[in-house]
This record gives structure tokens, C-alpha cells and sequence, in this order.
């Protein structure tokens, strides 16, 4: 074999590989992200700082603006806890709540909350954003008006 019919042959030989390697490559990419099964329960974990406003329209002894502040602390299992402080109309209530949560593959999910001492049980829609490092959250029940949004504190750390 003379140089040239060299030269020509390893030509051949690396468009080959560097074909290949376009091949493998692009078939594996459809694997991967069929793979990503999107969110679960699991996306959502570790301690969020949240922040909510809006109006209460009922019961009218709790009608008028709603504020609140909280820490929340997701488990990744479907349970989360919280402590904070709600404005109710104007009158400052500190609380702790408990509840559950359900994460869809979509990234959105919904939550029930017991908040004490106010003896509220309360629901929610929420989506995941940030890769689960935020919430947008709205309260679902009828006669609220309220919007939060909860963002996840530095790694690791938990209340």
C-alpha cells in the first residue's frame, strides 16, 4: 500500500469513528431524557423560606388582608412542617402547621395544611420551579384570595 491509499484509508477510518461517535451520541440523547420522569415527592425537600399575601373573604370574622411569613421544611416523602407568623386583618398570630403534599411528574402538586392555634385547615396548587428550589403556590380554598411564593434556603440546611 503506497502513502496516498494510507492517508485515504485513515481518512476513511476516522470519518467513520467520528460518524459513530455522532450516532451513538444522538441515540443515546432520546434515552436520557426519556429517562427524566420529571418531578416527584422526592424533588421537593429541604427547608424553604415562604412568603404569602393576599385577602381572606370568609368567615367574615377572619375577612380582610392576610399576610404571612414561614420556614417549611419538606421532607421529600410528602410531609412538610412549618413556623411562622400571619398577619390576620391586622392582628399578628404566630403558628406551626403540619401537612402533606403530592408532586406530580409535571412539577405541579397540591398540599393540605393544618395550621395551630387557628385550627385552619387549608389547600393548595403549587408548581415547582428552579429545579425544586422554588414554590409558586396558590391557596385553593374558597374565600382566600392568596398567593406565596417559597424559596429554598443554601443546601443542607434544615429547622
Amino acid at each position: 500500500m503506497n502513502a496516498k491509499e494510507m492517508i485515504m484509508k485513515c481518512s476513511i477510518v476516522r470519518i467513520f469513528t467520528m460518524v459513530a461517535v455522532t450516532a451513538l451520541a444522538l441515540g443515546i440523547a432520546p434515552t436520557a431524557k426519556a429517562s427524566n420522569k420529571g418531578c416527584s415527592n422526592d424533588t421537593l425537600h429541604g427547608t424553604f423560606a415562604d412568603k404569602d399575601n393576599g385577602f381572606l373573604t370568609a368567615p367574615p370574622a377572619m375577612a380582610g388582608p392576610f399576610a404571612g411569613v414561614s420556614m417549611q421544611n419538606y421532607d421529600g416523602n410528602g410531609v412538610f412542617t412549618a413556623t411562622g407568623m400571619v398577619s390576620l386583618n391586622g392582628s399578628l398570630v404566630p403558628i406551626t402547621s403540619k401537612g402533606t403534599y403530592t408532586v406530580n411528574p409535571d412539577c405541579t402538586g397540591t398540599y393540605t395544611i393544618e395550621i395551630s392555634p387557628i385550627g385552619l385547615t387549608a389547600h393548595g396548587f403549587f408548581v415547582i420551579a428552579d429545579n425544586g428550589n422554588e414554590l409558586h403556590i396558590l391557596v385553593t380554598d374558597p374565600g382566600t384570595v392568596i398567593s406565596c411564593t417559597a424559596r429554598k434556603l443554601s443546601p443542607g440546611r434544615v429547622i
